[in-house]
């Protein structure tokens, strides 16, 4: 059988829900740290499959909210650049189910596989916390 890793950012209340979702299912995910994660352009991309490079990115992120980063105007490797200097960027949760990855907790591969489908009414990718990325922070 083949393990499902899922990538989170420590602390983050909608990585929480995500992953009690797939419990919930009887999946018994292997959780991992992105920010922490040695990634490379290489091994981050698959993830991204053939999204638009602007739904690579983590839309509650600070640089992102702010507009301080042009989501819009980069290319895929402007965007890699970025994500691997500041992993905060990515849009998470990270999915790999065996060859299949996805970014997002949104209708994917992996969430295909796992045979989840998604209440379209219900955005499981959202920030519960409002997109207040220091909301999500882990407890010191």
């Amino acid at each position: 059988m083949n393990q499902l890793l899922f990538y989170e950012k420590p602390g983050c209340t909608g990585n929480q829900y995500q992953l009690a979702l797939l419990r919930a299912r009887g999946h018994r995910p292997e959780v991992r740290d992105l920010l922490s994660h040695a990634w490379t352009a290489v091994t981050l991309q698959p993830f991204f499959g053939d999204k638009p490079v602007p739904q690579w990115f983590n839309p509650s992120a600070p640089a992102v909210k702010s507009g301080a980063i042009d989501i819009t105007a980069l290319s895929a490797r402007q965007a890699l650049n970025l994500m691997l200097a500041e992993p905060l960027l990515i849009c998470r949760p990270l999915l790999e189910y065996g060859l299949l990855q996805q970014s997002g907790f949104v209708d994917g591969p992996v969430l295909k596989a796992l045979g989840i489908v998604l209440d379209r009414k219900r955005d499981l990718n959202a920030c519960p916390m409002g997109g207040d990325a220091l909301a999500c922070e882990p407890p010191a």
